[in-house]
C-alpha cells in the first residue's frame, strides 16, 4: 500500500512540471533582472560629489525648460552649479542643449539667463545650443571649448542629475575629456526621479553600444 502511494505522489509530481517554454521564459526574466539590478548598481555608484584637483572648466548638462523658466530637474542642476561658482567664479562654464519642439529657446539660452541672474558672469558662459542628447551635450561643448583655447584634458566638471552622471562620464571619456569631475544634483522631483531610476540603466547600455 505505501508503495503504491509513493507511486501516486510521484506521478502527481512529474505532472506539475513546468514547460520548457515556461521555464526558459523564468530563466530569461531571472537573468533580466540580474542585469538590470547590476546596471542600476553602476548608476547609483556614480550619483554622487567627485572633484579632482581644481578644474576651470564647467559643463552644465541641459533638462526640460518650460515658458516659465527651468524644469525641477533643470532647475537642481544650475543650483547645484551656483553652489560650486560662488567659490570658484573665474571658472568656465558651458551650458549645453538645444531647443526641443515644445521648449520656447534652447535649454542653454535658459540655464545662462538663470546664472546670470542668480549673480554669475555672462562673460564666463559659453552657449552650446544645438545638441538633443548627453552625448551631443558632451561632443559640441568639446568643440566650442577647443575653440576657446581651453584645454579639455586639464580637467573639467559635469554638473548632471545624480542618476546621470555614470553615463555622463562614461561619454565624457569617449568625447576627448579627462580628468573627469561631477556634481551631482539632488532630483527634487520625486516621481521624475524614481522614472529615471528605471530609465537610466537602459539608457546607459544604449548610449555604450550608439553613442560613438
Amino acid at each position: 500500500m505505501s508503495d503504491q502511494k509513493s507511486k501516486i505522489e510521484v506521478a502527481s509530481y512529474k505532472g506539475k512540471r513546468l514547460h520548457p517554454v515556461v521555464k526558459v521564459f523564468l530563466v530569461l526574466v531571472l537573468l533580466g533582472t540580474l542585469v538590470f539590478g547590476a546596471l542600476l548598481g553602476l548608476v547609483l555608484g556614480g550619483a554622487h560629489d567627485s572633484i579632482d584637483g581644481d578644474p576651470q572648466v564647467m559643463i552644465i548638462l541641459g533638462c526640460q525648460l518650460y515658458d516659465w523658466g527651468p524644469s525641477v530637474m533643470l532647475q537642481d542642476r544650475l543650483d547645484k552649479a551656483l553652489d560650486y561658482l560662488k567659490d570658484h567664479p573665474e571658472v568656465v562654464v558651458v551650458v549645453s542643449g538645444g531647443q526641443g519642439e515644445n521648449e520656447p529657446t534652447s535649454e542653454a539660452q535658459g540655464m545662462a539667463d538663470y546664472l546670470a541672474d542668480h549673480g554669475f558672469a555672462r562673460e564666463n558662459i559659453i552657449l552650446e545650443t544645438q545638441s538633443h542628447n548627453t552625448h551631443q551635450n558632451l561632443t559640441y561643448s568639446a568643440r566650442h571649448l577647443e575653440e576657446r583655447g581651453a584645454d579639455i584634458k586639464a580637467g573639467v566638471v559635469i554638473v548632471s542629475n545624480g542618476f546621470h552622471l555614470t553615463r555622463a562620464k562614461m561619454l565624457a571619456g569617449r568625447a576627448g575629456y579627462e580628468n573627469v569631475s561631477v556634481l551631482a544634483a539632488p532630483s527634487s522631483h520625486t516621481p521624475t526621479r524614481l522614472k529615471m531610476y528605471i530609465r537610466e540603466p537602459l539608457a546607459l547600455v544604449k548610449s555604450f553600444v550608439f553613442d560613438r
